[in-house]
């Protein structure tokens, strides 16, 4: 907050109240305290008093940041090295008044330039988002009157009244709350809304268990509620996560690889024109022939074309992915995601199906049991019933007993007679739910089961008390269709079991309480991470009421009917997609604000490793990077975060060189997903900052659409390095080629305009296409590429080196050899350009593999790339026959034996690169056995010198 010219006094106000908010936890002291330590009141501020402190603290807004200039973005295209060397050889092309060249460099670099620029000025606005967020107008209490206000105007000290429907206007100190709920799972990640109160909680208690507060940027589902605004803008929950959210993203691994990779040609290229161009020089004596060849050298060896490879191979990839429900907003995540080892998954909503469902439930004190273990309600048989009065609602399917199916029934049935979820039901008939997590749940699972009716709905209240923290129960009475009265509660075991003097047993039949038998099976089902919840029902008689029906609002006597235990649970599919991963190499961490236990059981469900050991918040408070290291090592659970805990547990990660993608839905997810190297975000119940902080949404939320999404960047990636040997091979035979021929004192071999044909007209149209090249299926069998690993690999290099040696020779001695046959130097340049086109035809087919063979390959299954390169022949040709072209060109028409000859020679790249293909297992092991035998020695040595001691 940025203080403004008050006076000595607002100055000091400014002063206390940011001690204060460093200083004091406000959800730890009593609200007339924060009254007091806000100099506030019941009747809020006056007018005035508002006027001053808004001055002083500024506008409850978010900050935002400057948005980068539209020319800045165009002129950054221009700054890779492989551009900026190029720039440089066209203006002084131009000086040497060759100027069809250095236009067609300069066209060739500004289209490069529009295809950057368009992509990147779709740049994120994840900090809007958040702005947005803020609510418009909002309740607030000054000189004691209720006005509407632009909640911009808020100021520390103003109190707000809250209804249901609001969005929570700033961080408040509630200081009154009527059965008041708040969906915090923006902020928590838990999937049911919070009960606020107003009574004071630990200093250190985490978010999600500050029931006296309510943060900026939440929504209000029931109740009423005031607050005192203690944090405005920047300095609330939100304003923090906004401020992470600004962090500047890291680069990528292909990033750094490109900018590495372009460095190093870069230089390399340039040091071998320099060469060109002093020995040109001083071997002829003409320097701007010489710069011409050292121009011509640049041209024909720089892979100007890669940046557009990089950009259609992900393009492509951008567009695949989608096919399976993936929408990619950076290109570079197309490839890191086939490159990451860990993912960082939020749970509610995304692991799990935000919705609280009964999964199991218990007679008594008896053992649970699954709720599909009742049965299913479709072949009723009355015979294998046994009962006439229980036919009826036992299933054929059921392997339970009438006597326990009808109790369970009855437990059922009394979990939704005391509730206050609504019931909607649709055109096709399907029912949908509104209402607190736990009563739609229990709704849910009643309606499911056919364990209650519609005349059992319409049964009139005659008496309600709705749930309470302090009470820890609900209770409701209904008269039944017979004029009888029928009580039912639910609540914590613990105090339905204290107003019970019954329970059915495990076989549904009524006997005493077992308090005993019920706590067991109570803390059973509380360990798998449920959230358990004890139902009781009674009937009452005329006679059990001399005071009315107020004398049972305080239940007793009570028939203990059992226990209903919920569950978030996990997504179809995702346990499938986390066992894909681990295949993969990709470690799966589940990152949430929900309850360690909690989080412990649905790990264990997805078939996640290491979960009885979940990392909390409050842990990592007082541990240090090294120790923090240590546990994530061995835990695949980190509960009860904070924002910030998410962001600290990403970064650690990354520091040990794990290239980590972070899935998540909420405002909570934002910082996380912003720093990750894959930000992933889901799409359909997601909110707009989650999905404008990541680089991936996905529109069906679904988990397993990522071990999809690796898969394809892995070919992504397989695609872009077949481009990237294709070009960097066939760009070193041109550089030796044209060197060489320089040193040797021969006429020029290719002109600069000539260069650039081949790189755009017939490499760049194969060089793309490559790119559609598609996997073989066995992406997710294998390791993450390591992220230290170049653009090649070690084999591709040496296949580079020894490809384009070959064919620099073949080229020289096809130029050297026309001319001593009396070949005009055109009708030379020609030939010598010719063979270079037909080796780039062939390097092209072995380019789409790095490891099989060119026969083992389908040609259909690529028949983009077949095209192109039949299509880039033949533009070769033909402009060969077309007069104006092909005297701009400076080509001349071949013969027929002229193309034969080239066709031949040409071949033989196939023999070198086809050939390394199957030595390079062999070549492999070689390599490796130098080492392996070094360290056998070392450790033998160590050995023999650890027994001697």
């Amino acid at each position: 907050m940025t203080a403004a010219a008050g006076g000595p006094q607002h100055n000091r106000l400014q002063e206390e109240h940011k001690q204060a908010n460093e200083e004091t936890a406000w959800h730890s002291i009593s609200s007339g305290q924060v009254l007091k330590l806000l100099k506030s009141s019941a009747r809020g501020l006056t007018q005035a008093e508002a006027t001053h402190r808004l001055d002083l603290f500024g506008q409850n807004k978010l900050a935002e940041i400057e948005a980068k200039p539209k020319w800045r973005i165009f002129l950054e295209q221009f700054k890779s090295p492989l551009i900026a060397v190029l720039v440089v050889c066209g203006i002084i092309t131009i000086f040497l008044q060759h100027f069809v060249d250095a236009g067609a460099i300069f066209i060739v670099l500004l289209f490069n330039a529009i295809i950057g620029y368009m992509q990147e000025i779709k740049a994120a606005t994840a900090v809007e988002a958040l702005a947005n967020l803020s609510t418009p107008t909002t309740q607030v209490i000054r000189d004691g009157m209720l006005q509407a206000i632009d909640a911009s105007q808020l100021v520390p000290g103003d109190l707000v009244t809250l209804e249901s429907g609001d969005r929570i206007p700033a961080d408040l100190r509630l200081i009154e709350t009527l059965r008041l709920r708040i969906d915090e799972s923006m902020l928590t990640g838990e999937s049911e809304d919070a009960k606020k109160r107003t009574d004071p909680v630990a200093a250190d208690a985490s978010l999600g268990d500050r029931t006296c507060l309510a943060f900026s940027g939440t929504m209000v589902t029931s109740g009423r509620g005031q607050g005192i605004v203690v944090a405005t803008g920047a300095d609330t929950e939100l304003g923090e996560i906004n401020d992470l959210v600004q962090v500047a993203n890291g680069q990528t691994p292909l990033q750094r690889i490109i900018k590495r990779t372009e460095t190093g040609i870069a230089a390399a290229v340039i040091l071998v024109a320099v060469f060109v161009f002093m020995g040109g020089a001083l071997l002829n004596g003409d320097p701007a022939q010489a710069f011409l060849s050292a121009v011509s050298l640049v041209v024909a060896s720089m892979p100007e074309a890669l940046p557009i490879v990089l950009t259609v191979a992900m393009a492509l990839g951008v567009s695949r992915m989608a096919q399976y429900k993936a929408i990619v907003r950076s290109l570079p995540a197309v490839e890191t995601l086939g490159s990451i080892t860990v993912i960082g998954s939020d749970k509610t909503g995304t692991l799990t199906q935000n919705r609280m469902t009964v999964e199991q439930c218990s007679l008594g004190g008896g053992q649970p049991v699954q709720i599909d273990e009742l049965g299913s309600f479709e072949g009723l048989d009355a015979e294998a019933a046994g009962s006439d009065e229980l036919a009826g609602l036992v299933p054929a399917s059921s392997p339970l007993s009438p006597s326990q199916r009808a109790g369970y029934m009855a437990l059922l049935k009394a979990g939704a007679m005391t509730n206050e979820a609504h019931r909607q039901v649709g055109e096709d008939g399907s029912i949908s739910y509104s209402g607190d997590a736990v009563d739609m749940a229990m709704a849910r699972v009643a309606d499911q089961t056919e364990a209650i009716t519609q005349a059992d709905l319409a049964a009139p209240i005659e008496l309600q008390t709705p749930y309470e923290p302090e009470l820890l129960h609900s209770m409701c009475i209904r008269r039944n269709p017979d004029g009888s009265l029928t009580q039912y509660v639910k609540g914590a075991p613990d105090a339905i079991m204290a107003m019970s003097a019954t329970m059915l047993d495990e076989s549904g039949r009524e006997v005493a309480l077992d308090t005993e038998a019920v706590d067991r099976t109570y803390h059973a089902m509380g360990s798998q991470g449920l959230r358990v919840i004890g139902v009781a029902s009674r009937t009452i008689e005329p006679t059990d009421a001399p005071e009315g029906l107020e004398f049972h609002r305080k239940a007793h006597d009570m028939t203990f009917l059992g226990l209903e235990g919920m569950l978030d649970p996990p997504r179809p599919g995702v346990r499938e997609a986390i066992a894909q991963c681990a295949q993969a190499g990709i470690k799966v961490i589940m990152i949430t604000g929900d309850h360690p236990l909690t989080a412990s059981a649905i790990g264990k469900r997805l078939g996640l490793q290491h979960t009885t050991n979940a990392l909390t918040g409050s842990e990592m408070l007082d541990m240090s990077d090294e120790v923090l290291k240590g546990r994530l090592a061995e835990t695949s659970i980190a509960a009860r975060v904070s924002p910030q805990d998410k962001l600290r547990i990403v970064e650690t990660l990354q520091d040990q060189g794990e290239v980590v993608a972070v899935t998540g839905d909420g405002v909570n997810d934002a910082p996380a997903l912003k720093a990750a190297s894959v930000g992933i975000a889901m799409g359909e119940s997601g909110t707009d900052v989650a999905r404008e902080a990541a680089d991936v949404v996905l529109t069906d939320d679904n988990f397993i659409t990522i071990t999809h999404a690796v898969r394809q960047g892995r070919v992504t990636f397989k695609a872009i390095r077949g481009s990237a040997y294709f070009l960097l091979a066939t760009a070193a035979a041109a550089m030796i080629a044209v060197g060489v021929n320089v040193i040797a004192d021969m006429p020029l071999l290719f002109l600069p305009l000539q260069m650039l044909w081949i790189n755009f007209v017939t490499n760049g149209v194969q060089d793309i296409a490559l790119g559609f090249e598609p996997g073989d299926g066995e992406e997710l069998k294998a390791p993450p590429r390591s992220p230290s690993e170049g653009l090649l690999s070690r084999t591709l290099w040496v296949r580079t080196a020894v490809c384009g040696l070959w064919m620099a020779t073949c080229v020289l001695l096809m130029f050297r050899l026309s001319l001593a046959q009396g070949l005009a130097l055109g009708q030379a340049r020609t030939m010598a350009l010719t063979l270079l086109v037909l080796f780039n035809f062939f390097i092209a087919m072995s380019a789409r593999s790095e490891r099989k063979l060119i026969i083992q390959l389908n040609p259909l299954d690529n028949k983009f790339l077949l095209l192109a390169s039949v299509l880039a022949l033949a533009i070769h040709a033909g402009v060969m026959y077309l007069p104006g072209p092909a005297a701009l060109l400076g080509m001349i028409p071949l013969t027929g034996g002229q193309w034969l000859t080239c066709l031949a020679v040409s071949l033989t790249a196939l023999v070198f690169s086809e050939g390394h293909k199957l030595l390079a297992p062999y070549l492999d092991r070689l390599n490796h056995r130098p080492r392996q035998v070094w360290h056998s020695t070392r450790r033998r040595i160590a050995s023999m010198l650890g027994s001697e001691s």
